[in-house]
């Protein structure tokens, strides 16, 4: 540059306009959070978009990532929507960029809202909010960040420049940090708290259910025959679990019926009550999986509601529906038979913990729980299957899903163990079936008879458990089942989709 002559101005997108693109995108999400957890919104915009994309996504693909991540699938892709929306922030820190960018979030964010369950136009709102902040924090940034580039700050003293430099950086790191705790702050701002008050002033009078004499067989190592709730596996499709106030609670009974029905919370207390064991399994289960569990559950049968709406005789099956728009088809005759199907209040003695469906939800023994047991359960509609699209269908499962005759070995692990005699133990079920056989083999020995649990009906899980002597060396433990009606469970592996895994849980231990 010659001398006299003004200093060139260079162009570009640099660190400072992504620092200034981050920061801005914080902010927007948190104002938006903030504002939907003040407005009451079932879901914030982060969990909206989570839904959105979930929704998009082939079924084969989320099966797979129910398979790699378990019950961790939700925190990841709701921090991974998190990540993105800032990654995507980011590119618009620059003074033409910002304004397109932030737009179009906004937009996504809209379609995404428009696109749940039960949106209303107060829906909106939080996205509104979201983007103004974005377009105001963006147009006062940048124009910061403009004034104290080394372009615009050339014939400055080196050391002012570099010191506005540095606390604009504070700024930014400021901001950032609070936006942060604005979102930390909108979790704890949602409804969830009201409804855990008043979940913990209900008084059902549930009984807790004695594990009956002989059905937990005691091996160490071996899980409880009862499951507590706090153990008890959990998977839905809730990225934000639905809060709802149980005095607003109410059932539709409508459809193919002779009189539509509607209960609240209180008509359904008001009911004859049923308490029984059951045990529920995902169709995500793999063999040898642990997404089973049993619990006393307490509820109403589901049978003599539909028969007070009067269903009609052509009609198959029930839509159920939850609140969240999450949906199922359940045949109507595993709800009208002598199963213990109910829509349950209670789950080991207290009322149902949030994240398992406070404060109604279905249980019905004998079938997956991908066509049968709804939390938050808000409508039932009677009609027909051809009718119906239930939202795992949609992506590739059976519309039927009985449960199969499964066993797992849970005892011993994988790994080394003691030469001679080893104890065995594991789970085996076939709800509304039954258990009359667990057969073990060591490698490709006899298969031996294992001593049952005893189990109260056949709409629980039994245990097992026997001895095999295991000289040293390398072994492989296999088990399999038999049910109620002479069917042994196949040894061919199938994967869970469409209606579930078969195929025989095995065990390498080495023998020292």
């Amino acid at each position: 540059m010659k001398v006299g002559e003004a200093p060139e101005v260079r162009s570009g997108y640099g660190v400072g306009d992504a620092a200034v693109g981050v920061t801005t995108g914080l902010v927007g999400l948190a104002a938006a959070e903030v504002t939907a957890a003040i407005l009451g919104n079932r879901v914030g915009p982060i969990d909206a978009v989570a839904e959105f994309v979930r929704d998009l996504t082939p079924g084969p693909v989320v099966e797979w990532a129910i398979g790699l991540l378990g019950t961790s699938d939700k925190v990841i892709v709701t921090a991974a929507v998190v990540v993105g929306a800032v990654g995507i922030a980011a590119l618009g820190g620059g003074r033409r960029t910002g304004p397109v960018v932030f737009t179009l979030l906004g937009l996504f964010g809209v379609i995404a809202a428009l696109t749940r369950p039960a949106a209303e136009d107060i829906s909106l709102v939080p996205y509104l909010v979201g983007a103004g902040s974005w377009l105001l924090c963006h147009a006062l940034l940048s124009r910061r960040s403009r004034a104290l580039s080394p372009e615009q700050s050339a014939g400055q003293e080196g050391s002012r420049a570099g010191t506005d430099r540095r606390h604009f950086l504070y700024l930014l790191g400021g901001v950032a940090v609070a936006s942060v705790v604005g979102l930390a702050g909108a979790q704890w701002l949602r409804a969830r708290s009201a409804v855990e008050a008043a979940r913990d002033a209900l008084n059902l009078g549930a009984s807790r259910g004695v594990v009956p004499d002989g059905a937990d067989l005691g091996v160490p190592g071996l899980g409880p025959w009862q499951v507590p709730n706090d153990g008890f596996y959990r998977i839905d499709t809730a990225f934000s679990v639905p809060t709802v106030d149980p005095d607003r609670w109410q059932l539709r009974i409508h459809g193919m019926v002779d009189r539509e029905i509607t209960l609240s919370f209180a008509d359904l207390l008001a009911r004859e009550r049923t308490e029984a064991w059951v045990t529920l399994c995902c169709v995500s289960n793999p063999v040898g999986g642990d997404l089973i569990g049993n619990a006393w559950w307490s509820g109403v049968r589901i049978a003599p509601l539909l028969a007070e709406a009067g269903v009609h005789p052509d009609a198959d099956a029930v839509l159920q529906t939850s609140v969240d728009g999450w949906n199922c088809a359940t045949p109507i005759e595993v709800l009208t038979d002598d199963r213990d199907a109910l829509l349950a209040v209670a789950m080991n003695g207290d009322p149902l913990p949030i994240e398992h469906g406070f404060p109604v939800r279905a249980v019905v023994p004998g079938l997956y729980g991908y066509v049968s047991a709804t939390k938050w359960v808000v409508d039932f509609e009677v009609g027909r299957f051809e009718n119906f699209s239930p939202y795992w269908v949609q992506r590739g499962w059976a519309m039927l899903g009985p449960v199969k005759t499964q066993s797992r070995i849970d005892v011993p692990r994988p790994g080394t163990v003691t030469a001679g005699d080893l104890r065995v133990a594991g789970v085996a079920w076939a709800q509304h079936t039954g258990i009359d056989k667990v057969e073990v083999r060591l490698d490709e020995g006899n298969w031996a008879t294992c001593e049952l649990g005893r189990v109260p009906s056949v709409d629980t899980w039994v245990q097992w458990t026997t001895t095999v002597d295991c000289a040293p060396g390398k072994h492989l433990l296999t088990v399999r089942a038999t049910d109620r009606t002479g069917t042994t469970q196949t040894e061919e592996v199938v994967g869970t989709v469409p209606d579930g895994a078969t195929g025989w849980d095995e065990v390498f231990v080495t023998a020292q």
